[in-house]
């Protein structure tokens, strides 16, 4: 009788053994909480702030956008300017010189990875793919603001030192 307990005694600690770090492993490779910024985005505003401190529409007046992130932090981002000319032609390979230019300048694209560092406001882009060729392969840091449903983030200052300022609203 006493060998009975002592043998149940000791497959119960031997379970609890065997079990433990495999629970604890479960554990370990749960899947991380979702990416605080994961959601849709619709751009607000696309702005640049001027070296002596004026702020002007950087994209027209009604500049249209949407940011995609998603859980894991995969981001995909496009801004464009409501007044870019169509093409005369109908044809993406008969455009002018102008009409390139207004669409290239009229639009910023680009997607990859977003980290976010909370305790020092910044927002860190790997930019994978980019409508401007230079940004590939980049990493940019940016700071940003969340208040609520609405996200702010200054861009890098261009060469000329103006920033752009972008603000989005989370749809859900």
């Amino acid at each position: 009788m006493k060998f009975t307990t002592t043998l149940q005694a000791g497959v119960i600690s031997m379970v609890l053994l065997i079990t433990a770090p495999a629970s604890s492993a479960l554990r370990a490779d749960s899947p991380p909480a979702a990416f605080p910024l994961a959601g849709t985005w619709t751009l607000l505003a696309a702005d640049v702030l001027h070296a002596d401190g004026t702020r002007t529409r950087d994209y027209g007046a009604a500049p249209k956008g949407l940011l995609l992130i998603d859980a894991a932090g995969h981001y995909s981002l496009q801004i464009f300017k409501s007044e870019r000319p169509r093409f005369a032609a109908g044809d993406k390979l008969a455009g002018t010189d102008a009409e390139y230019k207004a669409a290239v300048l009229g639009s910023s694209t680009h997607y990859g990875t977003i980290a976010l560092d909370a305790a020092g406001g910044a927002l860190t882009f790997k930019i994978d793919a980019a409508s401007f060729p230079n940004w590939e392969g980049n990493t940019q840091t940016r700071h940003y603001e969340l208040k609520g449903d609405e996200l702010s983030y200054r861009v890098p200052a261009r060469p000329d030192g103006n920033t752009p300022i972008s603000v989005w609203r989370r749809l859900n």
